[in-house]
This record gives C-alpha cells, structure tokens and sequence, in this order.
C-alpha cells in the first residue's frame, strides 16, 4: 500500500510517495493523505521549497485501476472532483515546488508532476498519459495543465497516443526541465533549490498567483504593503544583498 510521508529540513520540505516493495499509485486513500500534506506545508511560513518525489522503482505509476474497475458514473465523479481538488492545492502552494521524477511517472503521476513549478526527472524513467489505452481520460488536470506546457499539437499526440515518452524526448519537447542520472538527483534538486534562493518568498508567491490567473495589476500593487518589497529596494539602492523575512500572511 502506497502511504505519504512529510518532512522539512531548514526551508525544504518533501513529499515522499512510498510503497514497501511496490508501485505508487494514488487510490482515493493516498490522495486525502497527500491534500492533507499539501495543506500542511502551504500554512508552513518556514518552508520556502516543497519536492515532491517517489521511493522505489516509480515516481507514481498512476491512479489505483483495482479501485477505479468497480466506479460507477457518480464514483468517478467524485474522484476526478478529489484529485482536482489536491492537484489544483499543489500547484496553489505558496512554495516553488519540485517534482523529483525518480521513476515512470504516468496518469495520475503526471499530472502531479505537472502540477508542480519544476520537473526533474532521471533518464531511465518514462512520462506519459496512457489512460485513453484504459478507455478513459485523464481526469486530475492532465488535458489542461500538458498543453500549456508543450503546445497543444505535442500534447494532443500524448494523450490520443497514450504514449509513455523517455526522459530525453521529455526533455526535448519541453515536459521536463532536466534530465539526470539517477545518482545525480538529490545533488540536482540541490542545485536548483540554490539558483531559486535569491528571490524573495513573497514575491514567489504572488508572481504564482498571477500565473495561476489573479490580476498582475492587483498582486503588483500588493507588494507595496509588504516588508520584501521595502528590503528589496532598500537593499538594492544600498548596494547589498536584500535579507528576506519568512512569507507573511496577506
């Protein structure tokens, strides 16, 4: 059974998806805990970073079909409301997030990892929507969140195909950001933790808002109330580096 484990180190926090001796997949069960996770670290003012990654041999393998076999119209409903439901609170979250893509990430698992600001992914491992080979669709945001990333011509061939793509072609059309050894993970997603440091959380947050379709001109206006963007002026006008205080609660 796939359970979900949370921590913090400093200002990074980790979703773990683990299965003892298995396959992750996101059954009803694992997606209340993962929302539950989610909820947690977004209200965490210390955590600046949250990675979301796999144990084992899958990042996530996809949605439980044991359990999705025996929905009815209304069950799958539900479902597909839960799961938009926590993918849409991932990519909501205050944090820059990473999605440390450690093995095939397909259905479901995609769509976790395109809900997150950056992907990161090992090249033995494979991406991909394969649920029209099931006779469905995908239903947690794939089919909206897979064009706005890699065009809507590349992403209709994914999900008419099914196809579970290689990480270098990932790569290549844009669906993933690096592609790296598996051993060279933790030192990457270290890396790219680093690069993000120097931006300051409270503007992090609202230029996601405004990617996420609030008003520019609202969220621009908002940062005149806040103390980064008075130690970010001041630090710059005063030839220093500027030292952000943690998130504050707008």
């Amino acid at each position: 059974m796939t359970r979900v484990e949370c921590s913090r180190e400093g200002d990074v926090a980790t979703v773990r998806l683990v299965t003892d001796g298995g396959v992750n997949v996101l059954s009803s069960r694992v997606l209340g805990e993962l929302g539950t996770a989610v909820e947690k670290i977004a209200a965490d003012a210390k955590a600046r970073f949250c990675v979301f990654r796999g144990e084992g041999r899958t990042f996530v393998a996809g949605a439980d079909i044991a359990e999705m076999s025996s929905f009815d119209e209304p069950r799958g409903q539900a479902l597909s409301k839960h799961g938009h439901h926590v993918l849409d609170a991932v990519e909501a979250m205050p944090q820059i997030t990473i999605a440390a893509i450690n093995g095939h990430a397909l259905g479901g698992g995609c769509e976790l990892a395109l809900a997150a600001s950056f992907r990161v992914m090992v090249s033995a491992a494979k991406i991909g929507q394969p649920e029209s080979r099931l006779g469905l669709i995908p239903g947690w945001g794939g089919i909206t969140r897979l064009p706005r990333l890699i065009g809507v011509a590349r992403a209709k061939r994914l999900l008419f195909s099914g196809e579970a793509i290689p990480a270098d072609e990932a790569y290549r059309i844009g669906l993933v950001d690096e592609v790296v050894a598996a051993d060279a993970l933790d030192a990457t997603l270290g890396r790219w933790i680093e690069a993000m440091r120097p931006g300051s959380p409270e503007a992090v947050k609202r230029i996601k808002r405004v990617l996420g379709g609030k008003k520019e001109t609202e969220e621009f206006a908002t940062c005149f109330k806040c103390s980064d963007a008075r130690e970010g002026m001041t630090a710059f006008l005063e030839k220093r580096p500027p030292s952000w205080m943690s998130p504050e609660k707008l």
